[in-house]
């Protein structure tokens, strides 16, 4: 009788039988109590003789797992196991009972019928308060920025100076003109209040303070205030604390500083008393006919005068220049005493540990004030006539409009219209700038942040070797005939040692905001990436990041004589730059090594 006419009669069908294919009466004895499912807790307990398995009677035919024998069989325990439930081989083994309910949090006990929650009593601290306002502070609360130091005695205190007055926080928290701040003796000299009023600057100043001020150089401007000071007497508080108490946060009370102004300071740095007449400057170097425009920008106009180029530059006027405000004096004054600074490692005799030539030297600097000179106002048109000039027409100024002129050595023609002959050209570029750039940082944490191709001026020349001194130690590379003039420090940063002159390119958001994938633009985002938008601080990455410019501008945009080699030269240099953290480190890299001349 085969399997349907036996489950038809009602006979008991073998599973087991059925899947491995044997007969029923061998395996019958064995299968029956094992692939019973156990049934849910609410049935009767099963009792021993309920472990045969129950008949099943059907209707309709059953598929039979014999059929399967052929293929290949699947895990029982891969079958069992499904992803998200229980196995049924294991259930049977779970403590299945009901888990107890966690007690209630208890609630705040209600307040009684007739009675009003108290408030808090407050009135001690109330109290300690109102003690603690009517205590007289004599200092500020610190600051994570340390801009100068309170000196009492023996002990320093690292906080910042508070702005006592909008005067003095001008001048002592200014970080254009930021005079360090010595011993409270000489803190408090500053902060002495002259016993009358009778004395407040005016544009009649003492000839002897002027005099002293053109005595005075970038370094010396300090003593030059405090001989001011002294001019105008002591007659003040003896110390520090006493100064304070008598300058409140709101006094008007004018200090010496607020009796030289940026405007003076600026004089006192070109070494002169009053502004001059621009052929006053340029009659020293040329005839007036002879004087010729050369260049434009932003910042005013560029005219060569014999061997020099004059950077004319308005200032402290309220009204815009070629659609740019003004700059005011204590911008100039750091851009005068920057590039003061500079010029001084041109002079290897006295600078044995840092020196080198590279930045452009700064011949004079004068303050002009008046009208354009007729021989000045020809050449300008003359220029607008061949090239078009973006800028305004010098006839705009007004009588009054003041200037700094920047009379500076001729460096050359700038990169981007410069034409380079060759590859090895190339390279006295980059070996040089680099150089520079490691020397200044050695000497001054310099970081240039606007090196671009226009800020940098090539010429040709005999020599055919450039020196530069680093740290105590003489190096010289080969130049193949190439002169290169770093110029413009605008945006730079620098530490004189008493001060740190620098730009808050933070107050400029349009900076960054330049096309994308342009590489100067592209320059600038990765400048605020590195500081973080912290100008003040000391990145020489910065100084990597524009060697890594000018490496991209030499391969993409300037044309001259080179080889796959070379080419693929300096993309590895490019890499390799990448890793630099300043100048100091890149300018052992093995590509400018075959450039090295042993001294």
């Amino acid at each position: 009788m085969d399997r349907n006419a036996r489950a038809r009669a009602g006979g008991v069908v073998d599973v087991w039988a059925e899947i491995t294919g044997a007969p029923e009466q061998q395996q019958q004895s064995t299968v029956q109590p094992i692939y019973q499912r156990r049934r849910q807790p609410s049935l009767p307990t099963p009792t021993d003789s309920d472990h045969q398995l129950r008949p099943q009677h059907s209707n309709h035919s059953r598929v039979s797992f014999a059929a399967a024998a052929d293929a290949k069989r699947v895990s029982w325990n891969r079958s069992l196991s499904t992803r998200g439930r229980t196995s049924i081989a294991v259930a049977p083994c779970v403590a299945n009972e009901p888990q107890q309910k966690q007690p209630r949090r208890r609630g705040k006990p209600p307040v009684p019928k007739g009675k009003i929650a108290e408030h808090p009593n407050f009135e001690k601290e109330r109290e300690y308060f109102r003690d603690v306002d009517s205590f007289e502070l004599l200092e500020e609360s610190p600051s994570s920025k340390h801009f100068g130091t309170w000196a009492t005695g023996n002990q320093t205190v690292p906080d910042p100076i508070p702005p006592i007055s909008s005067r003095l926080e001008k001048w002592l928290l200014s970080k254009k003109i930021n005079f360090s701040c010595g011993p409270s003796s000489t803190l408090s000299k500053i902060l002495e209040t002259p016993a009358s009023m009778d004395h407040i600057y005016t544009d009649d100043l003492d000839s002897s303070i002027v005099k002293t001020l053109e005595k005075c150089g970038p370094k010396s401007l300090v003593q030059v205030c405090e001989d001011i000071s002294a001019s105008y007497g002591d007659q003040g508080c003896e110390d520090i604390n006493a100064s304070i108490r008598k300058l409140s946060l709101a006094s008007t009370t004018t200090s010496h500083f607020d009796r030289i102004d940026p405007f003076t300071a600026l004089l006192g740095i070109c070494e002169q008393s009053t502004p001059l007449q621009f052929l006053d400057i340029f009659s020293k170097y040329c005839a007036p006919e002879n004087i010729a425009k050369v260049g434009e920008g932003t910042y005013g106009e560029a005219f060569r005068a014999g061997n020099t180029v004059c950077k004319i530059v308005p200032f402290d006027g309220d009204f815009p220049v070629n659609g740019e405000v003004q700059k005011k004096s204590e911008e100039l004054l750091e851009e005068a005493v920057l590039s003061k600074a500079l010029n001084s490692l041109r002079e290897f005799e006295k600078n044995d540990f840092n020196a080198c030539t590279t930045f452009i030297e700064t011949i004079d600097l004068k303050v002009c004030q008046g009208l354009y000179d007729a021989a000045l106002v020809r050449t300008w048109e003359k220029w607008d006539e061949k090239n078009g000039s973006e800028n305004d027409h010098p006839k705009e100024f007004p009588e009054k409009q003041r200037y700094l002129v920047f009379v500076l050595q001729h460096g050359g023609k700038d990169l981007e219209s410069f034409v380079l002959e060759n590859f090895d050209e190339a390279r006295s570029l980059l070996v040089q700038v680099t150089a520079a750039m490691a020397v200044a940082e050695a000497a001054y944490e310099f970081e240039h942040r606007d090196l671009h191709w226009g800020n940098i001026l090539l010429s040709r020349k005999d020599s055919v070797t450039m020196k530069f001194m680093l740290e105590g130690k003489q190096i010289s590379f080969r130049t193949y005939g190439l002169s290169v003039s770093i110029i413009d420090f605008t945006l730079s940063r620098l530490n004189t040692g008493e001060n740190i002159l620098f730009l808050d390119l933070s107050q400029d958001p349009y900076l960054f905001k330049g096309p994308k994938g342009d590489k100067q633009s592209e320059t600038y985002r990765k400048m605020k990436e590195v500081t973080e938008d912290h100008w003040e601080g000391s990145f020489p990455r910065t100084n990597v990041l524009w060697l890594i410019y000018l490496v991209d501008i030499l391969l993409l945009k300037k044309t001259y004589l080179r080889s796959s080699k070379n080419e693929r030269d300096m993309r590895s240099l490019k890499k390799r730059l990448d890793k630099y953290d300043s100048a100091k480190e890149a300018i052992f890299d093995p590509f400018f090594e075959d450039l090295l001349v042993n001294n």
